[in-house]
């Protein structure tokens, strides 16, 4: 029998060198050795730590776009196989969210993955994608009532359009929660363009939107600390 190191490792190294078959095959693994290892754990601490090296790889320039977009496949072949048995935890709030790529910027890899973590969270997930006009998110959130609104920009240039977005919505819905991620981005600069949340990476923009939705729940009954 694997041990859950040994499957975890394959599923990781699958996304690394972009093996669809590999991430096929470790993702059934974890299917077929349930007293071993959850299915949860094979998308958070194999799928996604794999995806995690990638951005390394591509930081350090080992990687380029096209591998990148590899990996991605091969991460997604072995979601569709864990995702249907990951169990939601329905005592948690729930929420929904719009996200997307602000206009301008055509990367849209890292919001994916954020767009992966909320949808194994059991979150509604409105995606834009990317090259979003500004205008395309208020819209969105207005229609949709979305209690979180999240924004993805991986280049100076581009994330200046998040603080206009920002303007827009709360102009028109106070109570949304806007969440910023990307590589230009600090959390003082999301707390200056007036944002809610900041995410450094996919795997906390989950725990960083339950905090807000938590926060306006409070809000709402009257519930503010002093």
């Amino acid at each position: 029998m694997a041990t859950k190191e040994e499957i975890l490792a394959e599923l990781k190294e699958a996304v690394v060198e972009y093996d669809e078959d590999g991430c096929k095959e470790a993702a059934q693994k974890v299917l077929d050795n349930p007293d071993v290892i959850t299915p949860m754990e094979g998308v958070m601490d194999g799928l996604a730590a794999g995806m995690e090296k990638v951005g390394e790889l591509f930081d350090t320039h080992e990687y380029f776009v096209p591998e990148v977009l590899m990996c991605a496949d091969a991460l997604y072949a072995g979601l569709d196989i864990l995702r249907p048995h990951v169990k939601i935890d329905q005592k948690g709030p729930r929420a929904s969210v719009v996200l997307g790529s602000v206009q301008g910027d055509v990367h849209d890899i890292g919001k994916n993955l954020v767009k992966m973590m909320f949808d194994i969270a059991g979150w509604d997930v409105y995606d834009l994608g990317r090259d979003v006009p500004l205008e395309q998110f208020v819209e969105k959130q207005l229609d949709t009532k979305a209690d979180v609104l999240a924004m993805s920009a991986m280049m100076t240039t581009t994330m200046l359009g998040m603080k206009k977005v920002i303007a827009m919505v709360k102009e028109k819905n106070p109570d949304c929660l806007i969440m910023l991620g990307g590589a230009p981005l600090t959390r003082d600069v999301a707390n200056l363009f007036g944002a809610d949340g900041y995410a450094e990476s996919a795997g906390n923009a989950v725990s960083e939107g339950i905090k807000m939705i938590s926060s306006l729940r409070k809000f709402q009954k009257g519930d503010v600390p002093e």
